[in-house]
């Protein structure tokens, strides 16, 4: 069995936060940029904090949407023959 990884990238700058989080470790990833916005030596805000965190509670949410979904509807209705 294999495991997605997911990967989340911020450029800053000549700076690079790239973070790599499998669907377990999502609430540990959370707390790190937290972690990293609190680090005044560090250019990563709150802001950031905020936007990436968003972005990965959306993906939380795509996998479950996805799955549930079936077959997609006809576009179009044509009379049968």
């Amino acid at each position: 069995m294999t495991q997605d990884i997911n990967v989340l990238a911020l450029v800053k700058g000549s700076e690079r936060y790239i973070f790599l989080y499998d669907d377990t470790s999502r609430n540990e990833t959370l707390r790190v940029l937290g972690r990293y916005a609190s680090n005044p030596e560090l250019s990563f805000s709150w802001y950031d904090a905020a936007v990436l965190s968003q972005r990965i509670r959306q993906d939380s949410v795509k996998p479950a949407v996805a799955a549930t979904a079936a077959a997609p509807a006809p576009r179009f209705r044509l009379p049968q023959a």
